[in-house]
């Protein structure tokens, strides 16, 4: 299982960033990778609220639902279902308020189909390829929250 660690400051209030991530169907709003996210579930926030993604790509999607959600503490989400060469992902956050900025971790763990040869596949590029996007994704959050305080 690959594991990748990334942490990004905002000068927000962890209220706001909490909704932001929370909230399922607004992800094509700060991320730049994403050309849509759609709310496949009733609820929209929360344990259990799951949504589909279109990626800006064309060709690759993802659905995911929430499997934790501790208020202002920890959020975690789970594919379900998707078009990347994985057989299981989750990506976990959690806060910590430092002043008047939110230092905002993320924890992705992943394995890659295909055994020896996802491996490899992974080793090449696809853990570079997900860590470029959790940065460019953890760059528009802090963009889209900074910028609507």
């Amino acid at each position: 299982m690959t594991e990748l660690n990334n942490e990004i400051l905002i000068n927000g209030k962890i209220e706001d960033i909490w909704n932001t991530l929370n909230t399922v169907d607004i992800l094509d709003q700060y991320d730049p990778t994403v050309k849509k996210s759609v709310a496949t579930s009733k609820i929209k926030t929360g344990l259990g609220a799951s949504r589909k993604v279109d990626m800006k790509d064309g060709k690759n999607w993802f659905e995911e639902k929430c499997t934790i959600s501790e208020h202002k503490k920890a959020l975690q989400f789970e594919l379900t279902v998707c078009s990347f060469p994985v057989h299981s992902l989750n990506h976990t956050y959690s806060f910590e308020e430092i002043g008047s900025q939110v230092k905002v971790k993320q924890v992705m763990k992943y394995q890659m189909k295909f055994g020896f040869l996802g491996k490899i596949m992974d080793t090449l590029m696809v853990k570079k390829q997900s860590d470029k996007g959790i940065k460019l994704f953890l760059a528009g959050l802090k963009k889209h929250i900074e910028e609507n305080r």
